[in-house]
């Protein structure tokens, strides 16, 4: 048993496809030029700087999120975000990485 297990934290991870059957919507939380450079198509942009003023916008939508950006590092902070409000998301890690996975 993993330490992660004995404290509890372990559990099965969800995976994007799980995500993904429940309805999942996936936001991007690069800038706007990064996004206009390149994204996953259907994915909405919102900046991880604005992400916290679009809480209600965002729980209005009622699906599970995926949140993204270009190495992990800023979507991992916006899933923080997103979770500390009660919000249903994982970090999808890199936008590139995550399209693959779809």
């Amino acid at each position: 048993m993993g330490l992660l297990s004995m404290l509890g934290l372990g559990g099965k991870q969800e995976s994007v496809g799980d995500f993904i059957e429940k309805g999942a919507i996936i936001i991007d939380v690069r800038s706007v030029g990064e996004f206009q450079q390149g994204n996953i198509k259907g994915s909405k942009n919102i900046p991880l700087n604005t992400i916290s003023t679009k809480i209600e916008e965002i729980k209005k939508l009622n699906k599970p999120v995926i949140v993204c950006c270009q190495s992990g590092m800023r979507s991992s902070q916006a899933n923080s975000i997103l979770k500390n409000n009660g919000i249903e998301s994982m970090n999808g890690g890199g936008w590139q990485s995550l399209e693959r996975k779809l």
